[in-house]
């Protein structure tokens, strides 16, 4: 389907501080308030490069995704134009292997949200009031949205904001209490220990492919999500790195084997200090949320308006123009993931397949920017586009290498049941031109 035709009813209203900040709040997640403690157990104090490698990687990426999204801005994101580049095949199979790591991830975040809120309450309470956060959580964000894409857009920018003050107050704090002696503790590196690494600082920097499924209502998108991309992926590259070093140089050793580092390191400062950044891996799992349930049912929108899914997910609200149905659909898969806790056994397969989807979303691009393909005014047109698909597709298959031989097996496995789905439906259900 022509993306112009998908995007019908839609309204354009999403600009480039809004797409950023959206990038920010799904990347930035509650990964970043534990990883710190992993990569140094893994990396030592070279933690630091494993982190600007695997920037480079996933900003490799993000220059394709740029390219891609400033030729065909649709519904889905880049589900859009490697559907363009490959055909409707390749780009359902894409589609599915991002929303299903997309509601995973969004059900076991619900979950740990969850988990943190009942170890503050009597045991008794806790089964009860776990089910009740999960549902009162997912279902609140899907209402905002429902209520239209501005509202759902507000929300993200507040949440972002908010999850990102106990950060700055880690950093700022964290930055006059360093111990240079820290930075000089030997690490003994070895070639898995060092691949855990990479794995991990590439699963933080994960998550710009979701909001970018909004950009069917984004302004002048041609400009707006290369700008956006450029600010957020760029912020969150010093963010890290300087939260890593921060960490070190305050726990020093201590920090390989610490379950919450950022909260460890402030409690040496003080310990309200330390329920501070407690409180803030809550709003920066709220944020997730926030930007996951905005981007990702817009991928199911777009499969509906092709035709490969129940044309009921391609209705829009009458009032507030949202894809409401898509939004209340995935809501309701994410509450059930969340509620059975079944993502902690699939959170690897999840990370695994969203490097799927940047091999083929890398690849897409390429393919267009070769072909000339351009729907919405002048693209990029990134002069090194070429070295950055390679390094993108390069780095993500080394990332789905690392992985255990199950691990593989279940993505390639996951691919070949989205493209028997696609046969079945394309034969079973005529599709709409």
């Amino acid at each position: 389907m022509n993306a112009s035709t998908r995007d019908t009813g839609l309204i354009r209203t999403v600009g480039t501080w809004g797409l950023a900040a959206s990038v920010v709040n799904m990347v930035v997640g509650a990964s970043i308030f534990v990883v710190p403690a992993a990569l140094a157990a893994n990396a030592g104090i070279y933690a630091p490069l494993a982190i600007v490698a695997c920037a480079i990687a996933v900003g490799s990426v993000a220059i394709c995704f740029a390219e891609g999204g400033s030729r065909i801005p649709s519904s889905g994101g880049a589900y859009g134009y490697i559907e363009a580049a490959f055909g409707p095949m390749t780009g359902y199979a894409a589609g599915t292997l991002l929303w299903f790591g997309d509601v995973l991830a969004c059900g076991g975040i619900a979950a740990a949200l969850a988990d943190v809120v009942v170890e503050l309450l009597p045991r008794e309470y806790a089964a009860p009031v776990h089910a009740l956060v999960v549902v009162g959580t997912i279902a609140g964000i899907a209402l905002i949205n429902m209520s239209g894409v501005e509202r759902g857009m507000r929300l993200v920018n507040s949440m972002t904001l908010v999850k990102l003050l106990p950060l700055a107050v880690f950093l700022l704090v964290g930055a006059f209490a360093l111990h240079g002696t820290n930075f000089r503790i030997p690490a003994p590196l070895s070639g898995v220990g060092v691949g855990r690494a990479l794995i991990l600082a590439v699963f933080a920097f994960m998550g710009m492919e979701t909001s970018l499924c909004a950009s069917g209502e984004v302004i002048r998108p041609e400009r707006t999500i290369p700008r956006a991309l450029a600010i957020a992926m760029g912020s969150v590259t010093l963010l890290y790195v300087a939260i890593q070093i921060v960490a070190q140089g305050i726990l020093g050793a201590a920090l390989a084997t610490s379950t919450a580092p950022l909260a460890d390191a402030m409690g040496r400062i003080d310990p309200a200090l330390r329920l501070l950044v407690l409180a803030g891996t809550s709003l920066s799992m709220l944020g997730y949320l926030s930007s996951d349930i905005l981007g990702s049912p817009r991928i199911l929108f777009a499969f509906a308006r092709d035709g490969l899914l129940p044309r009921a997910l391609g209705r829009l609200h009458p009032q507030s123009h949202a894809p409401h149905v898509a939004i209340a659909c995935y809501a309701l898969l994410a509450i059930l993931l969340a509620l059975t806790g079944t993502f902690a056994a699939l959170a690897v397969l999840s990370a695994l397949a969203t490097a799927g989807f940047y091999i083929a979303g890398c690849a897409a691009t390429w393919r267009l920017a070769r072909a000339g393909v351009a729907r919405a005014g002048t693209p990029l047109n990134f002069r090194w586009l070429g070295t950055a698909t390679l390094v993108g597709i390069g780095s993500m298959i080394a990332l789905i290498a690392l992985a255990s031989r199950d691990e593989i097996f279940g993505l390639f496995a996951l691919t070949g049941a989205s493209v028997l789905v696609y046969w079945l439906q394309t034969r079973l259900t005529p599709r709409r031109g």
